[in-house]
């Protein structure tokens, strides 16, 4: 059986299109990133917020050969952000600044825009000679910034990197010098998820470079992104979720429809014979495409007992493994990443099950949703937002009224953790799905007793100070979201940890058996893709 592509990384960007299934939500959040006014779009990993910039990149690329489109896209990650380890205390911003000059550069030259060199494609590069591209000087900068984990006693020199507004100058030049209309950037994986100032920075420099020919857009994780003072996100820019409502008619018809792209003829068939099975699948992964597939990649026969263990491995097992891994990365946060765990585990769910036999057996509509108090601690919400960055609770409406007239938070607890509560999901789990209504939800108030052990204790929750790249790169390679295939390669060739996968080169990585070079790159690239994912949260 064929391996799926979990992560947008894994698809060639020009065959992006032939996975896309379009949902209405979608194309709004893809039209939003074409248009002018600057888009953040957030959602949980794995929902599909990479894919959804790639198609908006996509189709500005195709309207510039079909239409008289003059909008320019330019996809670019800070995923490597984590990596950056330089004594200067401003590496972030010079390090994002020589990042969107590379990504610009690189773009232009692909497209085959920079045949002459303009004047203002020079400043990009931070060389008035443009004719040996690539590397351009700022290229190597952002290079030495990104290997700066392995030497960090160097000074990197940063004098080629422009100013923000030299930046703005150069684009708004460029802009006129080759009949652009304007720069769309599309800014994957913003900022670290645990480090605040530099996420700050980012929204700082997001709002700074907004010009007439300039449009940023980014996707950021829910709950744990911080925008600074400087940054209003309801002023600066449009701020939409991507969430897969479970409750509209269509929602398992477009899942299911995600799983043509990629399914094997067998798989699909079984898909049509065991309809029930998938669908409970398909509510488990509580919109999220990639968990779906790795559910389904679990159980490809759909059968009831495949389907179950899914269901028990995934949502008891890996998704709880993932939440309680950030304990270990940002030691300042365990006390929240613990607490929030066992309020789900031993408190939320329990009580929805309850709930839920005394709905289904009297006929009525279930739930899975939560509501906390406006008034709740700070450090309670921290630790539910948390959870949503790990997709077992997702935040849905605030300003919501709940008994007494009392004033908080809707939160969507996720499907697939609350079938878990089931002795057989593949039988009752669909009836808790069909039967769900947002007007059923458990009450937190804001002095709720399940709140005491997590305010008794002092929690550090400046995770600047807690991220240890050195200790995360000893890790064990068997923390990544890697293929067992994957992993058994990185065996063969002694490849054991973090560092030892980022500093191996394709060439190592075909000596491999049954490793040839096409495959070499297709594993290399999924192998960083997991590690940077790992780092970075």
């Amino acid at each position: 059986m064929k391996d799926y592509l979990f992560r947008t990384e894994d698809i060639k960007p020009e065959d992006i299109l032939k996975y896309f299934v379009e949902s209405k939500a979608d194309r709004v959040v893809i039209d939003a990133l074409k248009n002018r006014n600057p888009t953040i779009i957030v959602g949980s990993r794995g929902v599909g917020k990479s894919f959804l910039l790639r198609v908006a990149q996509k189709e500005l690329l195709e309207g510039l050969v079909d239409s008289d489109s003059k909008v320019f896209p330019i996809y670019l990650s800070f995923v490597k952000s984590s990596l950056l380890q330089t004594e200067d205390p401003e590496q972030f911003k010079h390090w994002m600044l020589a990042k969107l000059c590379s990504a610009t550069i690189r773009a232009l030259s692909k497209a085959g825009l920079l045949g002459t060199i303009p004047k203002s494609a020079k400043i990009l590069a931070g060389t008035s000679d443009v004719t040996d591209l690539p590397p351009t000087p700022i290229e190597t900068i952002t290079e030495q910034y990104e290997n700066s984990w392995k030497k960090t006693a160097e000074v990197i020199d940063s004098t080629a990197i422009p100013s923000v507004d030299d930046l703005k100058e150069a684009l708004e030049d460029l802009a006129e010098e080759l009949g652009i209309e304007r720069f769309v950037y599309l800014i994957d994986e913003a900022a670290h998820i645990f480090m605040p100032a530099n996420q700050r920075q980012f929204f700082t420099l997001f709002r700074d470079l907004r010009s007439h020919c300039i449009t940023c857009n980014a996707a950021v994780y829910p709950g744990v992104t911080n925008y600074g003072e400087t940054f209003q996100p309801t002023h600066d820019a449009t701020t939409l979720s991507i969430d897969r409502d479970v409750l509209s008619s269509g929602y398992v018809e477009n899942m299911r429809e995600i799983v043509e792209k990629q399914a094997e003829s067998s798989v699909l068939k079984n898909i049509a014979q065991n309809g029930k099975n998938f669908a409970v699948l398909a509510y488990a992964a509580s919109g999220n495409p990639r968990i779906l597939l790795k559910t389904l990649a679990a159980a490809p026969k759909l059968n009831s007992t495949e389907v179950n263990e899914a269901i028990k491995d995934f949502y008891l097992s890996k998704i709880w493994a993932e939440h309680s891994a950030l304990a270990e990365k940002y030691e300042g946060h365990k006390a929240l990443i613990d607490w929030g765990r066992n309020f789900v585990e031993s408190i939320v769910l329990p009580e929805l099950k309850k709930k839920n036999d005394q709905y289904l057996s009297d006929d009525k509509n279930t739930s899975t949703y939560i509501w906390l108090h406006r008034d709740a601690p700070a450090i309670i919400k921290e630790a539910l937002r948390i959870l949503s960055y790990t997709g077992v609770l997702m935040e849905q409406e605030s300003g919501l009224k709940a008994t007494r007239a009392a004033t908080g938070t809707r939160y969507f607890v996720n499907l697939g953790c609350l079938f878990t509560q089931e002795t057989n999901p593949a039988l009752t789990g669909i009836d808790i799905a069909r039967g769900l209504t947002v007007k059923r939800m458990t009450e937190f108030g804001a002095n709720h007793s399940a709140f005491k052990p997590v305010l008794e204790k002092k929690i550090d929750i400046d995770g600047v100070k807690s991220f240890n790249l050195a200790n995360q790169l000893k890790k064990s390679i068997s923390v990544l979201d890697l293929t067992s295939w994957q992993k058994s390669k990185l065996d063969e060739m002694s490849i054991k940890t973090i560092e030892d996968l980022l500093t191996s080169t394709e060439q190592k990585l075909k000596t491999a058996n049954y490793v040839g070079d096409v495959r070499a790159r297709q594993m290399k690239n999924a192998a960083f893709a997991s590690v940077f994912e790992y780092l970075s949260g």
